[in-house]
């Protein structure tokens, strides 16, 4: 069990007046631990003490240097405690166990090994010709007091990808956990508290809508950064917008994977195409769920894939055989069923999947599907279901595919695969989309910006960028 009592304020918990919070796992219901939901109250000191953090003490005077030094140790302290973060997320997220130390957690350490360079290389200050004679000092400070307002499916990685930019820049943050998997972020105190971060720089408080919402319109927030669904972020933005504050939203996708017709259907190929969709049980915002397939190669792709995911081992996500685990709740399993059975009802072909599997009726499993013969404009290659799904759609040329692939409200990633590496990158930057990964189903670099187009947000994570978005330039004009 893991239990954390009351909120995450200036270094050590305190006691919440909050309701409790139980997290129970996907895989059979039982209770994984429980959190303390944060008050409006809680709220307001957790900003406080970010504010506190941020104006004097040890923080407000760290060079670019400690900043990186810290991120560093902060580094050092999660991977020394790799294995138990990746057993809980593992827990209350439902990931196979195998992902969630790469998908997981080595990728959250990946992203502040990351920042500590970054953050060395970042030009807080540099000095230019003035357009009238003379010269112009620029610096780059810090926003503030960060709200940052993590997603459940992949928390401390989210966590980090937050953190990091934050932290480089000089701000201090306040960090909210979804209800549904705030058990890893909590854990991140004791890393925390081992790097030697000052009191205050991170509070963390749980809870689910009204904790958020308290964040959001607290006045001396002076970022939100949030990652989760396009609803969602629509209000937050709004919320952001009418005091005038600054916000990063990280929203959905319906990412497309394009197969080109010179690909060559090697069991990498395969692999990687079934990895961009059904990766941590198809739970990733990034998800290449729409995979698009020339004419001539239609049921040859589809046979391929679905030969890979009837293989696919479905399984309680502590197993390191697991493949597949459930997903996240039983309206999540509820709401996938249901769009499946739709898009049947619809004239879809269910190729393989479309039920639940046998012998899961405690956990909130789901088989993972290929449906083929859907159109573009269905609502199954329309609507974001975070699941493990994908729908095969059948493209005449490449200008169809490219067509295709852009015809979606979110923007977000995309994938192209093909045995010519120059005509796929041709491809790639035809696409309106944050990022495009060739011939692998990962479209996220560490040194590398972030984010979506369209629907699925504004703004960046990772790379220079990040820490852009984290800054404010002031012009003194010498």
């Amino acid at each position: 069990m893991h239990n954390y009592e009351g909120v995450y304020i200036t270094g050590k918990w305190r006691a919440g007046s909050g309701e409790r919070i139980e997290v129970h796992s996907p895989a059979d219901s039982s209770v994984l631990g429980h959190v303390t939901e944060a008050t409006s109250d809680d709220v307001d000191a957790a900003v406080q003490s970010a504010r506190d953090a941020g104006a004097s003490g040890p923080w407000a005077r760290a060079s670019k240097s400690d900043r990186s030094a810290a991120i560093g140790r902060l580094a050092d302290e999660i991977q020394a405690r790799s294995s138990a973060f990746a057993d809980v997320v593992s827990a209350e997220v439902g990931s196979p166990r195998k992902w969630s130390s790469f998908g997981q957690i080595g990728v959250a350490i990946g992203v502040l090994r990351s920042y500590q360079k970054i953050t060395d290389e970042f030009a807080f200050d540099d000095t230019r010709p003035s357009a009238t004679g003379g010269e112009v000092l620029v610096q780059r400070l810090p926003v503030g007091v960060v709200g940052a307002i993590l997603p459940w499916n992949a928390p401390v990685f989210t966590a980090a990808l937050k953190l990091a930019p934050a932290l480089a820049a000089g701000c201090t943050v306040v960090l909210k956990p979804s209800p549904e998997a705030p058990l890893g972020v909590s854990m991140l105190t004791e890393a925390i508290e081992a790097s030697g971060l000052p009191d205050g720089v991170i509070n963390i408080v749980s809870g689910g809508v009204a904790t958020g919402e308290a964040l959001v319109a607290n006045s001396g927030v002076d970022k939100i950064s949030f990652t989760g669904s396009t609803a969602a972020g629509k209000q937050i933005g709004a919320a952001c917008a009418a005091d005038v504050r600054r916000c990063v939203l990280e929203l959905g996708g319906k990412s497309a994977a394009i197969v080109l017709d010179d690909v060559v259907l090697d069991a990498e190929t395969v692999g990687g195409l079934v990895t961009g969709v059904m990766a941590n049980n198809g739970q990733i915002c990034v998800a290449q769920t729409r995979i698009l397939v020339p004419r001539n190669r239609y049921e040859e792709v589809i046979d391929a894939l679905a030969s890979a995911v009837r293989q696919m081992k479905i399984g309680d996500p502590a197993d390191r055989a697991t493949q597949i685990g459930p997903v996240v709740n039983r309206a999540a399993r509820d709401r996938i069923e249901s769009a499946v059975a739709r898009a049947k009802s619809d004239g879809a072909r269910i190729v393989t999947g479309g039920a639940r599997p046998d012998g899961f009726d405690a956990g909130w499993f789901v088989t993972p599907t290929i449906v083929a013969d859907v159109e573009n404009n269905a609502e199954i290659a329309r609507e974001e279901l975070f699941g493990p799904v994908a729908v095969v759609i059948a493209y005449s040329h490449e200008d169809d595919a490219v067509a295709l692939a852009n015809d979606s409200k979110y923007g977000l990633a995309a994938a192209v695969w093909s045995t010519d590496r120059s005509r796929a990158a041709r491809v790639a930057a035809r696409l309106r989309v944050g990022s495009v990964s060739v011939n692998s189903p990962g479209p996220i670099d560490f040194g590398s910006p972030f984010g979506g187009f369209k629907q699925s947000g504004i703004g960046r994570e990772g790379g220079p960028e990040g820490i852009s978005a984290f800054v404010e330039p002031r012009s003194i004009i010498l």
